[in-house]
């Protein structure tokens, strides 16, 4: 082969390299700007995984560092969302006290309906004032006990309407995590993102519950033993602990009076 025959060979061979090359450049470019649009899709619809943590799983530090925080934690530091989520039982006490509640948020109705049927079960007001103050309710009551009828454990979904006034400081990232146990068993966690309020706002915002699949047994002992069914509910601003409500729960309402009229 001469010379000349040589020199074009060589020269295809370092064109299709350059050719590789670009389109290897190509798709990393690609394959950056996938990752940037769906960042920015995710931040636009207010995703419910954080940018932060979705960054931490494309670099191998997401569950492991979840899980070393969660290990590292000690009283004191500050309850995380993924701290609740890993309790093992019912709390003892609050894990953060009224004035924890910066945003001045407070409750003024809560109301649960029979998604299926449509009657409303519970509906409890609490008077509010026209003028939205910046105040902390430090008596604020944060327990309560809720007296249902047996038949309460045989509905498949509730909606609980809520409704609460924000102060002059807008919440970002409102997040509401409950955690219902019967004695030490867990029956069910539910996590709602409530999202932004805007401040002096009054907010209302209805959460639908796909109650627990419960066997006769545990269902019979829920009704015969009257607020040992007991829920914790947290809310989160921005993954920072603000307020922590407890409640307790009865399943025998009107027992009493239909063994009278048998």
């Amino acid at each position: 082969m001469d010379s000349e025959a040589v020199k074009v060979l060589q020269s295809e061979e370092e064109m299709e390299q350059e050719l590789s090359s670009e389109r290897g450049e190509d798709s990393e470019q690609e394959e950056d700007d996938a990752e940037e649009e769906e960042i920015a899709e995710m931040q636009g619809r207010g995703d419910k995984r954080d940018v932060e943590d979705w960054n931490g799983f494309i670099s191998g530090e997401g569950l492991a560092a979840k899980e070393e925080v969660l290990l590292d934690w000690k009283p004191g530091d500050p309850v995380t969302p993924q701290y609740v989520l890993r309790l093992p039982g019912y709390t003892d006490d609050y894990l953060c006290s009224p004035e924890d509640n910066v945003y001045n948020i407070s409750f003024s109705r809560f109301k649960i309906r029979d998604l299926e049927g449509g009657s409303v079960l519970l509906d409890i007001k609490r008077h509010c004032p026209t003028e939205i103050k910046d105040i902390i309710e430090l008596d604020a009551g944060r327990f309560i006990q809720y007296h249902f009828s047996p038949a309460f454990l045989n509905l498949r979904e509730i909606g609980a309407t809520l409704e609460f006034t924000v102060g002059g400081k807008a919440v970002n990232k409102f997040r509401l995590i409950e955690r219902h146990y019967f004695r030490d068993l867990l029956l069910k966690t539910f996590d709602f993102e409530i999202g932004f309020c805007i401040p002096h706002s009054r907010n209302t915002c209805e959460h639908i519950y796909c109650l627990p699949d419960l066997d006769s047994h545990t269902i019979e002992e829920m009704i015969s033993h009257p607020f040992e069914t007991r829920s914790d509910s947290f809310y989160f601003a921005k993954n920072t602990l603000i307020m922590h409500h407890k409640a307790e729960y009865s399943f025998n309402q009107g027992l009493e009076l239909n063994e009278n009229q048998s």
